[in-house]
């Protein structure tokens, strides 16, 4: 676990260093394009270090608000402040997580946080309707799996800077052809033609760019979750039942993207298939299938 805590911490700073070359290339070329002389090179590092402290600071409440979640409240949900309450003996937090709710008819749920001291469970109200209570408790202690082994951190700066870079793109790109093409015989021509292709790079190579950043959140980072949350409650088939009733469950997340898909205890993203609800692992998921999960979780029994 110490080794996964560690490795996790220096994933993060790699990824917040590519983050912010990254953006001051794009930025610094912009404004050269734009002949704004020696200060290009200012401008492009304020703003991409701007952008990453805003993301490492304010990933939390970028993410809540994102799933439009509300704050849990012992009057509305008393069975799921109970279950955190039991499992902080367990888990080995000496802070304890602020919880949230999304209003959604999808059982799922999410932590989020730069760091175990302030850390975020979030669940949705369907997680809160079809789970029984032992479901429920196996479901929070993977979130806290999460939040104790740094996964959270990596998960959500990696979510909001590749959310951060797909909205500059599309801004970008969106500028270039509707405002930054209109005056071809000015003497801005060769500008614009160089932030044309500047955008063009970028807009191809952003959601690719995401892909990669996101399955950099390896897969086996939940199959450790699930084993560390049988550690802390002693109970495989709570944390069994419940991947199973989540992967059949037919409702869609509404307040489910792409940014954040990767966070959640299961893929929000409904895929089934015709013939039935087989589900595989593939290159490009960033779960894995939920049979191999409870396979993976029986064989600890």
């Amino acid at each position: 676990m110490f080794e996964n805590i560690k490795k996790n911490k220096i994933e993060s700073g790699v990824i917040v260093s590519i983050f912010i070359i990254v953006i001051t290339l794009i930025v610094y070329y912009i404004c050269h394009a734009l002949n704004l002389g020696t200060f290009s090179i200012v401008i492009a590092l304020v703003f991409s270090i701007s952008s990453a402290w805003g993301s490492y600071y304010y990933s939390d409440k970028i993410v809540l608000s994102l799933n439009r979640a509300r704050p849990a409240t012992k009057e509305e949900d008393l069975k799921l402040v109970n279950i955190l309450d039991a499992l902080m003996i367990s888990s080995g937090l000496t802070t304890k997580p602020r919880l949230y709710v999304v209003e959604d008819a999808q059982p799922n749920a999410f932590a989020t946080g730069r760091n175990p001291e302030n850390a975020v469970i979030c669940v949705t109200t369907g997680l809160l309707e079809k789970l029984d209570y032992y479901e429920l408790e196996g479901v929070i202690a993977h979130e806290m799996s999460h939040i104790k082994n740094y996964d959270i951190r990596l998960s959500c700066i990696v979510s909001v800077m590749v959310g951060f870079m797909v909205m500059l793109s599309d801004i970008f790109s969106r500028s270039l052809f509707w405002g930054g093409l209109k005056d071809k015989d000015s003497d801005n021509d060769k500008a614009n033609g160089i932030l044309m292709l500047i955008g063009l790079v970028f807009l191809i190579l952003s959601p690719i760019f995401g892909s990669l950043m996101q399955l950099a959140l390896s897969r086996k980072r939940e199959f450790l979750a699930d084993s560390t949350a049988i550690e802390f409650t002693r109970n495989p088939d709570g944390l069994i039942s419940a991947l199973e009733k989540l992967e059949n469950d037919p409702n869609q997340l509404e307040v489910a993207n792409s940014a954040t898909a990767n966070m959640y205890i299961v893929n929000p993203f409904k895929k089934d298939s015709k013939e039935g609800k087989k589900r595989t692992t593939s290159i490009w998921s960033t779960h894995p299938s939920t049979a191999d999960r409870v396979e993976a979780l029986k064989n600890l029994k």
